[in-house]
């Protein structure tokens, strides 16, 4: 990897004064809403029978002042009004129901952040939701964010990697569901009568996963004594910097998605597959990621060498050893990327030193890039479960599996008269278990990574100071 010169940072934290956080309904809104999310069931409706449930008077009491405080932030949020206008209206909704099945589909209609994509430009959002990596319950949720939108990325996104519904964003404050390790808000999440026909919007807090990586990379450097370029510790040092880094990585990732020699559900949510599946797949979104940002350095762009280093760090070091074990398919994506890097000896694990080849590392993550593709690409021309064992193969070419796990004796092993979808009950819940190396590194991370839940770009900078 050559030195370049990475960018000045940009305002690009979208921050535009304290905006709605500073108004005095911000509080109240919260503390209501706080006040709700013990009454609810998994399924967002009030549990009126639990023993310390609230009476519908209450109920009614507390929903309401959600509702004042929502229609007094709004005029703060011209640009949100249709949205509020709706939320107010399915707040009435869900009251005048007797506080089931909460349904907030018309407001989610309603909200379009990606119809207006500008920089600084803040939201206020209430849903019932779960939120991803954070609570799995449809509890309401209040949270104030701001859009990152800089000119390079916009014309970047104009010009070479259209994605039409992708938001970059910030955390200005939030209720408990995001004190969590949850670092999207996705529409998919909320709690709504009937999915709408297709989705128009996903966002990503780039602070979050900024403020993680910095952390956690940061801490791994320390334990296996890696040297790092100068630009790279920069990095690792620049909370700005490494959001707008992450803008970027979001951005070809998430329609990465969408491109390529695909399934035809490349996000497999409607499908039931073995784990390494999802892992793969997300893997050679990143890949594809990083072969873009050799070909961006290239050119002389100057994001471009960040964003290698981002994946690099954030896929060696924090998604093998973050989570549990069970189907971790972002932590198995992590293990195989370094064990191919490992055993084409572009890292080195020496002397209790990590050592990575920063020349040869960029072509041999490429070269793992294309035999992804090239599984891909085979795929088309397979049954579903000669597919899944072709991927197995090359996962366990490069990791060893559970000795106990009966598809890693091949397929005279499997039923074969089940369909493939019932073969996944013989997937074990972490097939391709850590090495020494990780086990190892696991522990020396633990804390670092459990101090990570409810970061924010505004928590590490405060941290720093």
């Amino acid at each position: 990897m050559s030195e370049i010169l990475l960018p000045t940072a940009h305002g690009g934290s979208g921050t535009s004064g304290e905006g709605v956080t500073g108004h005095p309904q911000w509080a109240v809104l919260k503390q209501a809403v706080e006040a709700i999310r013990p009454w609810q069931r998994k399924d967002g409706s009030i549990d009126f029978e639990a023993e310390h449930a609230p009476s519908r008077d209450d109920a009614a009491k507390t929903l309401g002042r959600v509702v004042d405080a929502v229609e007094q932030l709004s005029p703060e949020l011209p640009h949100d009004a249709d949205y509020h206008r709706a939320l107010v209206a399915d707040l009435g909704r869900w009251a005048a129901g007797g506080f089931g099945v909460p349904d907030f589909l018309d407001s989610l209609l309603a909200f379009q952040p990606a119809e207006k994509r500008q920089d600084g430009l803040q939201h206020l959002v209430v849903f019932p939701m779960y939120t991803q990596n954070g609570n799995p319950d449809r509890n309401l949720e209040a949270v104030v964010f701001t859009v990152v939108w800089p000119e390079w990325l916009a014309e970047l996104e104009r010009t070479r990697y259209d994605n039409p519904m992708f938001v970059p964003i910030t955390f200005a404050d939030f209720t408990p569901g995001y004190d969590t390790n949850s670092a999207v808000l996705f529409p998919e999440t909320v709690a709504v009568r009937q999915a709408p026909e297709r989705w128009t919007w996903g966002a990503i807090f780039c602070d979050r996963e900024a403020a993680r990586f910095r952390a956690v990379t940061a801490a791994a450097v320390d334990v296996l004594g890696l040297e790092l370029p100068e630009d790279a510790a920069r990095l690792v040092e620049d909370q700005e910097l490494a959001q707008q880094t992450y803008v970027l990585w979001d951005m070809i990732h998430d329609r990465t998605h969408s491109h390529g020699d695909l399934p035809f559900d490349p996000f497999m949510i409607k499908q039931r597959a073995p784990f390494w599946m999802y892992g793969l797949e997300e893997l050679r979104c990143d890949l594809t990621t990083f072969k873009e940002a050799v070909t961006l350095q290239a050119e002389g762009h100057p994001m471009g060498l960040g964003v290698q280093y981002a994946i690099l760090f954030d896929r060696l070091f924090r998604f093998p050893v973050t989570g549990d074990r069970v189907r971790n398919y972002d932590g198995l994506g992590g293990q195989l990327l370094f064990a191919y890097l490992h055993k084409h000896d572009a890292v080195r694990w020496t002397d209790n030193t990590l050592h990575i080849d920063w020349e040869r590392a960029p072509q041999v993550t490429n070269q793992l890039c294309a035999e992804i593709e090239t599984l891909y690409r085979d795929g088309i021309d397979r049954p579903k479960l000669v597919h899944w064992l072709a991927a197995y193969d090359l996962v366990a070419s490069y990791l060893s599996p559970n000795p106990g796990s009966v598809w890693a004796k091949g397929p005279e092993a499997l039923d074969l008269s089940l369909p493939p979808r019932k073969l996944v009950d013989d997937v074990l819940p972490d097939e391709f278990p850590l090495s020494m190396f990780y086990e190892a590194l696991a522990k020396k991370l633990r804390e670092v990574i459990a101090s990570t839940k409810g970061i924010t770009g505004d928590s590490a900078l405060r941290g720093a100071a």
